[in-house]
């Protein structure tokens, strides 16, 4: 058992460091990435929405919406922020942080997008960011966050749901699997 507790305390070290390095590095090599390209909100807010089209009618970058609002509602915000319809993008095939990101990263780079602006709310940043820079970072796009705020709304995330979705996201990016389908897959044989 204090053999197990050690070796919890160095894979915790490791991890820490890890990711220490991982945001210095991301921090050096902002200079080098090109200025954003889209916006990219993850649905699950209307604020975050809001806050999207306000950004987008000042920066005039496209949008692209995963598991947002209902397209009616969607159209008519943006549209009322000035938007091109053709400048915004809904896209309904995510169920979870995890697949906002694995179902449009690959078509992001396809298209050749390095530089999102992220924008979810502030409780949910850390939980996407981990996320995101994973599955995203694998495919060389960088996010830069545009947190919004939650103010009495917010609901700070637990440290184990934000690190068992870092983990999912690792391992979709060296397998292309995402341990939450392989896990609750029934059974196959007799």
């Amino acid at each position: 058992m204090r053999g197990l507790g050690r070796g919890l305390l160095r894979l915790g070290v490791l991890l820490g460091l890890a990711w220490g390095g991982w945001t210095v590095g991301q921090r050096l090599l902002e200079p080098l990435l090109p200025p954003p390209q889209e916006i990219f909100v993850l649905g699950g807010d209307l604020q975050r929405e809001e806050v999207a089209a306000q950004l987008a009618s000042y920066s005039h970058l496209p949008v692209l919406v995963s598991g947002g609002s209902n397209p009616e509602y969607a159209r008519w915000l943006f549209g009322r922020h000035g938007l091109d319809p053709n400048r915004v993008t809904l896209d309904y095939r995510a169920r979870d942080t995890l697949s906002n990101f694995t179902t449009v990263v690959d078509g992001l780079r396809a298209r050749g997008v390095r530089h999102l602006l992220l924008v979810t709310s502030s409780d949910h940043m850390d939980r996407a960011l981990l996320v995101g820079r994973l599955v995203a970072g694998s495919r060389g796009i960088h996010l830069t966050a545009v947190a919004v705020p939650c103010g009495n709304q917010c609901h700070p995330e637990r440290r184990s749901k934000v690190w068992g979705d870092g983990l999912r996201a690792l391992v979709w990016v060296l397998s292309g699997r995402d341990l939450r389908s392989e896990l609750q897959a029934p059974p196959t044989g007799h």
